[in-house]
């Protein structure tokens, strides 16, 4: 999608599919909305003062054919009390405008953009979340669709109009676009069913990534280099498999060639069968989505070489598929990570840690700045905090807060759960170094607990989006959660936040 700021001395001449008018509840239109009004005879006006449209947060109200403007069509968009708009309640009206404009069968959407906003709401900010917004709305899954074509007319271009032509309003549209193309990068690697989404494609898009980035040099190891490395944990989870586990490193390089990178790592279960430990039949069609953390990772790698971030970032993906057969491991079976450390596999469900703590330990060798895992690893951080904050642990309280902050920044808020040694005691076994279940209680702290005996040495922090990566309880789908939260992240750490 194209997006680009637009000046304009006649707004009623200028030609689009959508003319987007933004309302403050009990405002008065600014300069540029009246002259639309102005060009259609007060019909705006006459709408406002005759209640058909308040204006209230998330309103939108579609007017096709205005006499005297050269748009098909203008689309009132309703911010609610101005005194009250914040980033949440901003970002939940975008969603609603950019969800409405991209079913009017419009390519050329048009956003007036010359409004002031208040304090709470920076003006190259709310432009780049308005752009993800936009951007993110396009997506249409239709790969196992073949009856479902993708909509041609859908919005391809967008024009920020009549806001201030600065260097930081360009950067940030161009982030909010490379952001939302991330995040649905990161949806259809998710939504795509398990016989499509296998650790070999995964690896096929990460050459294919590094394909597309000349600034991505990506590698990829199969078993056999696995188990020279001896990343026994990892390669258990995929015993019972027909599918080849797979690790994949995807090496961002911005910044100066001794930058220390930043590194994310991402879980990618192609299909969570839960092992000879089975899961119950019912949502297990869901378990395709057990690879929404390596999801991520892509799609956020594919954003910040977009945005061509000045900094190095490794993004690496341990992808198995677990399944039951007479080769998989068994509940009681004792393996060997990396690291040396031995663990006891009490349930076979629990092997997100497995191919996370091989994972962990490898990109030691890279010295990183600092190392963010995701994944979708215990259903207990549902329990905790439902689907609308992801789980956030760490062994450094200040890159925790670092990763809160991107979080409320970019509306893709976390939680911080508590990392104590308390609960390290719940991994005692008495046949290995450390078991992979820590029992009921907590369950998210004790896998957090569990993967931080192999980052003792890192900066290091763990999201758990097993609530949030995709839809539970409406339509399904992976939502690309938590790409934003780590692209604001980064982009903080090169500077370029908006």
């Amino acid at each position: 999608m194209r997006a680009q700021l637009k000046s304009v001395t006649d707004l009623p001449s200028f030609r689009c599919d959508t003319l987007v008018i933004p309302v403050f509840k009990g405002e008065k239109l600014n300069h540029d909305g009246r002259s639309i009004d102005q060009a259609s005879k007060r019909q705006i006006s006459k709408l406002l003062a005759a209640d058909e449209f308040g204006g209230k947060a998330g309103q939108v109200l579609a007017l096709p054919l205005v006499s005297g403007t050269a748009a098909s069509r203008i689309v009132l968009w309703g911010l609610g009390d101005k005194k009250k708009l914040n980033r949440q309640s901003w970002n939940k009206a975008c969603d609603a405008i950019a969800n409405s404009v991209t079913q009017l069968n419009g390519k050329h959407c048009a956003f007036i953009s010359s409004i002031k906003l208040p304090k709470a709401v920076p003006g190259g900010w709310a432009l780049q979340h308005l752009a993800a917004r936009v951007t993110r709305s396009t997506y249409s899954y239709t790969a196992t669709k073949p009856s479902k074509k993708a909509n041609p007319a859908v919005v391809n271009k967008v024009s920020f109009i009549n806001a201030d032509a600065t260097t930081a309003n360009r950067q940030a549209i161009k982030q909010g676009v490379a952001i939302g193309k991330g995040i649905n990068v990161a949806r259809e690697l998710g939504n795509l069913p398990g016989n499509y989404c296998t650790p070999k494609v995964l690896s096929a898009e990460a050459r294919k990534l590094g394909r597309q980035h000349q600034a991505i040099k990506t590698t990829v190891l199969g078993e056999k280099q696995m188990e020279a490395l001896g990343m026994g944990s990892l390669l258990s989870v995929g015993n019972g498999s027909d599918q080849e586990s797979q690790l994949m490193i995807m090496n961002y390089q911005g910044g100066k060639k001794n930058q220390k990178p930043h590194v994310l790592v991402g879980k990618g279960i192609t299909f969570d069968s839960g092992g000879i430990s089975l899961k119950p039949g019912a949502k297990m069609d869901e378990m395709k989505f057990d690879m929404c953390g390596a999801a991520s990772v892509f799609g956020t790698m594919n954003a910040i070489a977009d945005m061509q971030l000045p900094l190095n970032v490794i993004g690496v993906v341990a992808a198995a598929e677990n399944m039951p057969s007479g080769r998989a491991t068994k509940p009681g079976d004792v393996v060997t990570s990396m690291a040396g450390k031995t663990i006891e596999v009490l349930n076979t469900d629990a092997e997100g840690r497995l191919v996370l703590c091989d994972a962990l330990h490898y990109v030691k060798r890279f010295k990183p700045e600092s190392v963010i895992d995701i994944a979708t690893l215990t259903g207990a951080v549902i329990v905790a905090l439902g689907h609308h904050a992801t789980g956030l642990l760490s062994n450094d309280d200040d890159f925790a807060e670092e990763l809160l902050q991107a979080g409320k920044d970019s509306a893709d808020r976390a939680w911080h759960l508590p990392l104590w040694d308390d609960y390290q005691k719940q991994l005692d076994s008495q046949f290995a170094d450390i078991a992979n279940i820590g029992g009921p209680a907590a369950g998210t702290v004790t896998a957090g607990c569990f993967l931080s005996r192999f980052t003792e040495d890192l900066r290091w922090a763990h999201l758990d989006i097993a609530g949030t990566a995709w839809n539970q309880g409406g339509p399904k789908g992976a939502s690309g959660r938590p790409v934003g939260l780590l692209c604001q992240y980064l982009m903080s750490l090169a500077g370029k936040a908006a």
